[in-house]
């Protein structure tokens, strides 16, 4: 399996927290919009999982203390 070449990775941490950031900005319209986008197959999948997820995702990629990771729901 290749590695993830340490300036991808930061590149993809800085794309996951400016969608963690935008989604957080207006969790409303998001929280709809997630609703029709996945539908049925949703079992409950909510924006504050969903941010919890890309938050867990840049903690694994190393460019978080893993704050928002272990403190899930309160970006």
């Amino acid at each position: 399996m290749p590695n993830l070449d340490i300036s991808d990775a930061i590149e993809l941490a800085e794309v996951l927290e400016f969608i963690t950031d935008w989604m957080g900005a207006d969790r409303a319209c998001l929280t709809a919009s997630l609703a029709r986008f996945i539908g049925p197959l949703s079992d409950g999948y909510t924006a504050q999982e969903l941010i919890d997820d890309l938050n867990r995702f840049r903690f694994l990629l190393g460019t978080t203390d893993g704050e928002s990771v272990f403190a899930p729901g309160e970006q």
